[in-house]
């Protein structure tokens, strides 16, 4: 079957966080979430759903957890049991409650620089004291150092934020990388809580490992955040799961759930079941589509001649240094030229930027001369 993503499909007036917050004539490539149609099998999953007309309370599907098991073995490599998984309603309020549930108020969080913001702000907000470890750029490609993991681990440290495919960095772990900052881990008696929402959109040539999938002692001690929302452009439907191995770890990490956090509801599980079971056909055209568009950013971005792109290995989210520019606010001065892109400040670091390049080619053309313009 063939998938139109060059299709332009006007999110004016739909309520859309990124399309709504600036004027018709500015080109948003800000927030992530992709400007393509839902996969036609979540389509149709939905609309069976909605014409059966009742609504109420919802638990998840008998054989979900089955088909993630499968799922995770097939793509992963990662073979875990049902009873590892637990259902949430958000991949993001998870951070947040994980970092209090699983830590003493008293206790250390280790997380990113750069990193995405909520994990970010899922350590400041946590109460506890905290570190952002600066990852080593090795030819444009971020990395967490496990000896920088140990020089900024203190003696009450108890939780590492991790993410892979790093957000916004683009990165894909190898596993010897993940082997070292496990090894490390289990050195530090830290408990890991990776983010691993990308995990689907990896591009040819890379392979995603779950840094849990490493080892029986990384398993023991990592809480995985997974989300097909991502992958699939259904954060407004979407549904999440952590993963762990540990029962003690995983009815902490699980702590508030059907309570201050909401269990998820009934269209959420439809959406993740027909990505799971049916949606592999539209995730391989929509990566062969974004590889496309990757290559385009690449290559103007090389004509640029002033701003450096880190290397994408996954995702759709691109982490532009502009530091040449020598300017306070580069993001300023693109939305100025008509393209919002997400500051750099996001991200604690004021001289960058990050593309969404998930959007039709001739958008994204129109979006990399503007910023051609703004440049010279």
């Amino acid at each position: 079957m063939a998938f139109d993503f060059n299709k332009a499909i006007n999110r004016f007036g739909t309520d859309s966080v990124r399309w709504d917050q600036h004027n018709p004539d500015v080109i948003p490539l800000s927030v992530a979430d992709m400007d393509f149609a839902a996969a036609p099998c979540i389509v149709e999953a939905l609309k069976k759903r909605i014409d059966h007309q009742v609504y109420g309370y919802t638990h998840a599907p008998e054989d979900l957890r089955d088909s993630i098991v499968s799922y995770l073995r097939k793509f992963y490599d990662w073979q875990i049991e049902p009873e590892w998984i637990v259902f949430v309603p958000s991949l993001v309020s998870s951070l947040y409650s994980i970092t209090s549930n699983v830590t003493d108020p008293k206790a250390h969080i280790l997380t990113l620089q750069p990193v995405y913001h909520h994990i970010l702000n899922a350590a400041k907000n946590s109460g506890r004291n905290y570190s952002e470890i600066p990852l080593s750029n090795i030819n444009q490609r971020l990395v967490l150092n496990s000896q920088s993991i140990g020089n900024f681990a203190q003696s009450n440290s108890e939780l590492l934020l991790f993410c892979n495919p790093h957000n916004p960095g683009g990165t894909v772990y190898t596993h010897n990388e993940l082997s070292s900052i496990a090894h490390i881990c289990e050195q530090k008696n830290l408990i890991i809580c990776s983010d691993e929402i990308h995990c689907g959109m990896v591009y040819e040539g890379k392979k995603h490992i779950p840094i849990a999938s490493i080892s029986n002692e990384a398993a023991d001690r990592t809480i995985t955040l997974m989300s097909m929302n991502k992958t699939f452009n259904i954060p407004g439907t979407g549904l999440a799961w952590l993963v762990c191995k540990n029962q003690k770890l995983r009815q902490k990490a699980s702590m508030g759930l059907g309570t201050l956090i909401p269990d998820p509801q009934v269209f959420t599980y439809t959406t993740a079941q027909a990505a799971i079971n049916q949606g592999e056909p539209w995730r391989k055209a929509l990566m062969s589509y974004l590889s496309d568009n990757r290559d385009l950013l690449r290559a103007t971005i090389e004509d640029f001649g002033v701003i450096d792109l880190y290397q994408m290995e996954a995702s759709y989210l691109g982490w532009l240094s502009c530091e040449q520019l020598q300017i306070d606010d580069p993001s300023q001065l693109f939305l100025d030229n008509g393209v919002a892109l997400q500051p750099g400040s996001m991200f604690n670091k004021m001289d960058h930027v990050r593309i969404n390049i998930a959007t039709p080619k001739i958008t994204l053309l129109e979006a990399l001369k503007r910023m051609k313009k703004a440049i010279s």
